[in-house]
């Protein structure tokens, strides 16, 4: 999950499209959209987005029940996340993006490239993973939950409609939702038809056997480890995330000497 910083950097336009998600819009050129993680908002992004709508219209849309967008009633799910983003990419977008997630973003982000592969150009998965959190407490879906609502209700507060008083029902929605998710089988990583960069912090939550799990497992899929950071790499070491991100938005596969992974026609994932 990531965590927003009580900071609020003002969007060059917002609004709530079909889907009902607020969004902020910054720069022009390609579309990049950028999804944030579990019980974080667009805020998160704030150290990465000037850097990238240098070159690309950066779109950050809040997550529903994140941000400025509001919760609804009932359950928060994998499923309904990813029709908010392809509805997003429709109606708001108008078109495939280049797609860039965050922990639950990324998990968000990877489903809507296998499911909707015609709305993703590019792809990149930052500190995601195939299976949910591990509790370290069987007894406890997440032990940590009320220190969570603690560090967080007053950041969520500050920009949610719903009032820092609700945080304790999102946190609950998202803490069910990622620990009861299923595993995502390594199989269904092939199905992923977009050029791919997996990045991951050398001391991320998530492990790095899973983060080599989807290196595996995306086609011809490259790998960035950044040194001396945590789950939080795009804040901890924001201008050397946002060069990675940029050199693989912006250019060509280098050919591999030898070839030892990526020896077939890469041709069909430049695009």
């Amino acid at each position: 999950m990531g965590i927003a910083e009580c900071e609020d950097g003002a969007p060059g336009q917002c609004g709530r499209p079909g889907p009902g998600l607020w969004w902020a819009e910054h720069g022009s050129g390609e579309p990049v959209v950028l999804l944030h993680g579990g019980l974080a908002d667009a805020r998160f992004f704030s150290r990465n987005v000037p850097a990238l709508a240098e070159r690309f219209h950066v779109y950050t849309p809040d997550a529903r029940g994140h941000g400025h967008t509001p919760d609804r009633p009932g359950a928060i799910t994998p499923d309904l996340l990813v029709q908010d983003i392809a509805a997003f990419l429709t109606t708001v977008v108008g078109g495939p993006a280049h797609l860039a997630g965050h922990s639950m973003g990324g998990g968000t982000a990877l489903q809507v490239a296998l499911h909707h592969p015609g709305l993703v150009r590019r792809l990149i998965l930052i500190s995601a993973s195939i299976r949910p959190p591990r509790p370290r407490d069987p007894a406890s879906p997440w032990p940590g939950l009320d220190e969570l609502v603690r560090f967080l209700g007053p950041c969520y507060g500050e920009v949610s409609p719903d009032g820092e008083a609700h945080f304790p029902v999102v946190a609950g929605k998202i803490v069910t939702m990622l620990t009861g998710a299923p595993a995502l089988a390594q199989a269904d990583l092939g199905g992923v038809s977009s050029r791919t960069l997996l990045m991951a912090g050398d001391e991320d939550a998530v492990s790095l056997d899973d983060t080599v799990a989807l290196y595996n497992g995306i086609p011809d899929a490259e790998l960035a480890i950044v040194p001396g950071t945590s789950h939080f790499l795009l804040r901890e070491k924001p201008d050397l995330c946002n060069a990675i991100m940029l050199d693989f938005l912006t250019g060509a596969p280098v050919p591999a000497v030898p070839p030892v992974r990526r020896a077939g026609d890469r041709s069909s994932r430049l695009r």
